[in-house]
């Protein structure tokens, strides 16, 4: 479990960049007995920006989540999201606190981009019949994350090269 937040870590560093349109949605995974919220976005091509899992979903830990998002990454030009009231204080807070121009888009159907994306983390975390501990929850996370978005391309490989999945993944712990 030690060695997942330093593979993310390191992926961070080697992932290319992302689009300037996001979609951001949140899900549930069960942690403790509870639902806890993970926060996710990916571009229009599908890549993922960034993902957080937080205790509560409200404005707090949407702001803190699209804070995040965009120190790690360029500004977007838009956002999609859902109906959320959280997400949608959040994103206009960030707009009226920076002074950024970022068109917020709210469709229930423009983000089925992330709510299929979502399947990917969920197909593996179903079986596991929920967490025990959020530090728990959180680490396993990341490392599902970082493989989902090694197996979509997302690590920068030096050119000319074509590596595997598991090429990829290696070349993070050397």
């Amino acid at each position: 479990m030690k060695i997942l937040p330093v593979l993310a870590k390191v992926f961070r560093h080697r992932k290319r960049p992302v689009g300037l349109s996001w979609r951001v949605d949140e899900t549930y995974v069960k942690v403790g007995g509870e639902w806890k919220y993970l926060y996710r976005a990916v571009d229009k091509l599908g890549w993922t920006v960034d993902f957080v899992l937080t205790a509560r979903c409200d404005e707090a830990a949407a702001r803190r989540f699209f804070k995040r998002a965009m120190d790690r990454h360029e500004v977007p030009e838009s956002i999609t999201i859902d109906k959320s009231g959280a997400n949608t204080a959040a994103v206009l807070g960030l707009i009226n606190d920076s002074g950024v121009s970022i068109v917020l888009r709210q469709s229930k159907y423009l983000d089925n981009m992330v709510e299929q994306d979502h399947r990917a983390i969920k197909r593996v975390v179903r079986p596991m019949l929920g967490f025990k501990s959020f530090c728990c929850a959180a680490r396993t996370i990341a490392g599902i994350e970082t493989i989902h978005m090694i197996r979509k391309g997302q690590i920068a490989c030096p050119k000319g090269q074509a590596m595997s999945a598991a090429e990829q993944f290696y070349s993070l712990a050397a």
